[in-house]
């Protein structure tokens, strides 16, 4: 994981000048007609920062049984709560990401990707619980006031300190303040989610449980080489050992194992039908292959890559992490030649000589290459409809043989047949019931996802040597 990071921070930043100012998400913007007296007026911070994340997570899922069930239950928590007159705005994203998180002013976000990995009404609320007790211990408006503090002193050590030693050790005893007092928040968080969760009604283990899942589902996706980790909850929390040891501290205080309700089924019930993984309307992974149906589009990735589809952009690693490539879509005036566009400077040290145009099943392309200081470049430019795609593709050693291979990758792309774009459909989670003669292996083989077999473990909770029980509610991916 660490070597997927550093390639594709090589990749995404220092190669590129200016590349996020005019990247544009591969998703479809949805149009609405401009309203002057809403353009006079300043957004709010809220408002900007609520903008922001429903951009990065795929806007709202809508599913009004779903709102209805996560609503009932932060009403049920509030009323708990140490300031029931707090209100509360429940936003689910359409994201696989498991994530969760609170605006100052009461507004909940959590993404489907941590409904599905949740397993009964206990965890989630243990979730939702949390996020409120950011909001009641006022963590966002205390962090903004340590922030400041930061900077005052940061700024009297550079005008004021003439000692170096000293300037470096003051500074860093003011960051490591603030770093260490996040990390308390969090905790605190936990306890206050906690005791809300127990008032309430629920089973007070849901977190130690909860965080369990977390953490099996992370070390998943580490196995699994997955590159899309920045968006997930354990990203910005506190590591999950010392939490599952604090949730289990503060879960004694109110009750031993076993009281206080989980309604496992009928969360599951609930569940039944909910979008698993990429949403395909916003274009989906399948191994290698990109797929597109919406905008009609579809590529195959260079043998040994693994790909991620995000908001601003598709993400691609390769085994080992020494190659790496991005997909995105770019805003280029028609009148504006594709080799013109490339040497246009987006990108720094382009070689202009070695500027090539040529067609890509019948759309006109043009590439070249760059080279930086760690990175080798070979860059694509496809014209497809009024849009340009484009493809930056990186190594660290740059052989004939891997510019072949992303020769050969970029003429995989082509326009999507009605019928495939019709045929795409997304993963949806399933609630079954466990026959007398399953077992974990057989019920895996029906989930159509990588790693069946520990991808069915880590969406149900269950532990390596942890057997499944003929009647209970289990999902499933289908």
């Amino acid at each position: 994981m660490a070597g997927a990071a550093v390639a594709l921070a090589a990749l995404l930043g220092a190669c590129t000048g200016g590349m996020d100012d005019k990247q544009v998400s591969l998703q479809l913007p949805q149009l609405t007609l401009p309203n002057p007296a809403a353009q006079a007026e300043k957004p709010t911070a809220e408002q900007r920062e609520n903008a922001r994340i429903l951009a990065s997570y795929g806007g709202v899922y809508n599913d009004a049984k779903l709102h209805v069930m996560v609503s009932q239950l932060v009403d049920r928590l509030v009323a708990a709560s140490e300031k029931p007159e707090q209100k509360y705005d429940v936003t689910i994203l359409n994201s696989p990401a498991v994530n969760a998180f609170a605006l100052p002013n009461g507004q909940l976000y959590i993404t489907r990707g941590l409904i599905a990995l949740a397993n009964d009404k206990a965890e989630l609320a243990s979730v939702m619980a949390h996020e409120m007790g950011h909001v009641i211990a006022r963590h966002a408006e205390i962090r903004e006031d340590q922030a400041r503090q930061a900077a005052l002193v940061s700024h009297v050590v550079s005008d004021v300190v003439s000692d170096p030693q000293m300037g470096a050790l003051a500074l860093a005893k003011s960051k490591l303040a603030l770093a260490s007092f996040s990390r308390a928040q969090e905790f605190e968080a936990d306890g206050i989610g906690v005791g809300i969760s127990a008032r309430a009604g629920f089973d007070p283990y849901g977190a130690s449980r909860f965080l369990t899942d977390m953490q099996r589902n992370a070390d998943l996706k580490q196995s699994s080489n997955d590159i899309h980790e920045s968006a997930d909850f354990l990203s910005n929390h506190p590591a999950t050992p010392d939490r599952v040891r604090n949730a289990l501290a503060n879960a004694r205080q109110f009750s031993s194992p076993g009281p206080g309700e989980r309604d496992r089924n009928e969360y599951l019930r609930d569940l039944d039908g909910l979008v698993y993984g990429e949403d395909p309307s916003e274009g989906f992974v399948r191994g290698r292959r990109f797929l597109h149906p919406k905008l009609g589009f579809t590529f195959t990735a260079p043998p040994g890559f693994t790909l991620d589809n995000t908001a601003q952009a598709v993400l691609g690693l390769k085994d080992g992490g020494g190659e790496a490539m991005r997909l995105d879509v770019v805003s280029v005036p028609a009148e504006q030649t594709l080799p013109d566009y490339l040497k246009s400077g987006w990108m720094d040290k382009v070689d202009p000589q070695s500027v090539e145009e040529f067609t890509i099943n019948g759309f006109p392309a043009a590439t070249t290459t760059a080279k930086g200081e760690q990175w080798s470049f070979r860059l694509f430019a496809v014209r497809f409809g009024s849009d340009v795609y484009r493809f930056i593709f990186a190594a660290k050693t740059m052989t004939p043989q891997t510019d072949h291979s992303f020769r050969d990758a970029i003429m995989t792309f082509r326009r999507m047949s009605l019928k495939e774009s019709q045929q795409v459909r997304p993963l949806r989670l399933k609630a079954v019931t466990v026959g007398k003669n399953d077992t974990v292996a057989s019920l895996a083989h029906r989930m159509a996802v990588d790693h069946p077999a520990e991808r069915f473990r880590a969406l149900n909770g269950l532990g390596p040597h942890d057997n499944i029980k003929p009647g209970e509610l289990v999902k499933l991916v289908e």
